[in-house]
């Protein structure tokens, strides 16, 4: 089931405005429907920032009848088993990566294809037009349902300890850790590199004590996680792009009356659309911050990159597991891959 963006009905205006003679923590005692939102990432994030504005603004809106509880850092649980949950009912919303989402639904890796988007406008173009149409559309055929705006996870970038990467020959055989994820394990492979598949939570110190050489992530967990202390380059590859899907469990959502669970939608939507722009401009003033405690930055041109995919049958491979209907919304976005 596909959530679209409509306007508000009258009553819930009028509601909205009277919601305001009320205390939230008196609304949300008297709530009459309850949401359970799980997320992976801490308070401190955006995305989390964010989510509370939106639970603030949906329990005023629908003058107290709708509580969003946030619940972060996956106090929850795993991403797979807040997943689970989700979908056995445990759970009413959830703030999922893509790329696990990728495990129940093939198609949610299409915006993961490996130097597919060369910008944020790529992206957005893409995740709001047939790219995200179609996956949400597959998301949908799960029972589960998603909110039409993609909240950003970030570019994933490459950093190593012992030498810069500015072409694919420099990726030859260096081991690096990669999420266990088979797309993005086939893609470094591709690449001529030894892909280590190893949890995040072990990451620091497989860096530290040289069990691998590098690592690929977004900006902002190079800094939480001061992974700067034991890399010394950081190459802005651009290689992967990843958003959180917001999704609801469809019993819970289809309890609410229409205009109550549009609110949710709406101020879902809305939230999704700030964080981005927090997101990306994180991103830049990340990499001052980064470079002021000692990575070296380098931009390297990555045609050569995604002419090694094609030479390796990546692109052509990807194509084939997800399907030419899958593919060909991809390159209407982004242009030819293959």
């Amino acid at each position: 089931m596909i959530v679209t963006r409509r306007r508000l009905t009258t009553a819930i205006a009028a509601g909205g405005v009277a919601s305001g003679l009320l205390g939230r923590r008196g609304r949300a005692q008297g709530a009459r429907f309850t949401l359970k939102c799980g997320s992976d990432v801490p308070d401190s994030h955006s995305v989390v920032v964010r989510l509370k504005e939106a639970s603030a603004r949906i329990l005023a809106e629908t003058d107290g009848q709708v509580d969003v509880q946030i619940f972060p850092n996956n106090q929850l649980g795993s991403d797979t088993d807040m997943l689970s949950q989700l979908r056995s009912g445990g759970l009413e919303l959830l703030s999922m990566p893509g790329t696990v989402l990728a495990t129940l639904v093939p198609a949610a890796s299409l915006n993961s294809i490996g130097f597919a988007f060369k910008d944020y406008k790529t992206v957005w173009r893409a995740m709001d037009g047939e790219t995200g149409q179609y996956i949400r559309e597959q998301i949908g055929k799960f029972g589960i349902v998603v909110l039409d705006k993609i909240w950003d996870n970030g570019f994933r970038q490459v950093t190593t300890r012992s030498k810069p990467i500015t072409s694919p020959e420099d990726l030859h055989d260096v081991k690096l850790r990669v999420p266990v994820s088979p797309l993005l394990i086939s893609l470094f492979k591709a690449l001529g590199c030894s892909p280590t598949p190893i949890n995040f939570n072990e990451l620091y110190s497989a860096l530290q004590t040289r069990i691998v050489d590098g690592q690929e992530n977004a900006l902002p967990l190079l800094q939480s996680n001061k992974l700067f202390e034991v890399q010394k380059y950081c190459a802005l590859t651009k290689h992967v792009w990843d958003g959180y899907w917001m999704l609801a469990n469809r019993r819970a959502w289809g309890a609410m009356p229409p205009a109550l669970s549009q609110v949710v939608a709406e101020q879902l939507n809305r939230s999704a659309v700030e964080q981005r722009a927090d997101s990306e401009a994180l991103a830049s003033s990340l990499r001052t911050n980064l470079a002021s405690e000692g990575l070296v930055f380098n931009e390297p041109d990555t045609a050569p990159f995604r002419e090694q995919l094609r030479k390796a049958g990546f692109y052509t491979d990807w194509r084939s597991k997800l399907g030419d209907a899958a593919w060909d919304k991809l390159e209407v976005s982004v242009g030819s891959l293959t």
